[in-house]
């Protein structure tokens, strides 16, 4: 069984990445957004509790998240495995992880970030903003910002799981399939 963390900044090609490591591993991808987002729209009691927070601006505490995680993990019984993305962002979160897994007799593989040098990673989200017109993709200054938020968030991270071995970065440039076949190649090796 393969669980992966992936992590990589704002343009870096995570969901590209994500996609192609879904097809090639039969893995269950897990993203917090959208099991917030299903959550809440199906009113479930977490979902629920999640909105309470959001509504005001808040955080969702970790252990509502990783009762909806649990939940997601505990449906696909018979997976090869699953990729997390957007979780965990914390220290905590990533001890809550670890236990959560080792209790079902799982465990992460491997953290594995895609590594892309800031003024790349700028010039393909503002070909992104005009490609899609997300406006969050628009504003150089804040997009700067956004790299700059995932650095401060993921450095503890990348720390933690450095500390089990089992961080490692990709270098996110080169086509698709150049890209893919390095995470291939670490994924293989674990």
């Amino acid at each position: 069984m393969i669980n992966l963390v992936l992590f990589g900044p704002p343009g870096a090609g995570k969901g590209t990445q994500a996609e192609n490591l879904i097809s090639k591993y039969k893995l269950v991808h897990i993203s917090t957004g959208d099991v917030f987002r299903k959550n809440i729209k199906a009113e479930t009691k977490l979902g629920l509790l999640a909105k309470s927070y959001m509504d005001k601006g808040g955080l969702v505490p970790d252990e509502v998240t990783i009762k909806m995680l649990k939940e997601v993990v505990e449906n696909h019984d018979n997976a090869n495995g699953f990729i997390f993305d957007g979780f965990p962002r914390t220290t905590p979160q990533a001890e809550a992880l670890d236990i959560f897994m080792n209790a079902k007799g799982m465990n992460i593989s491997a953290m594995l970030a895609l590594e892309v040098e800031d003024d790349i990673l700028v010039a393909r989200l503002l070909n992104r903003g005009k490609e899609s017109g997300r406006a969050d993709d628009a504003d150089e200054s804040i997009i700067r910002n956004r790299i700059k938020e995932y650095y401060n968030k993921t450095a503890i991270l990348k720390d933690f799981y450095s500390a089990q071995n089992k961080y490692f970065g990709v270098e996110g440039v080169g086509s698709v399939e150049e890209i893919s076949e390095r995470l291939y190649k670490v994924i293989d090796t674990l």
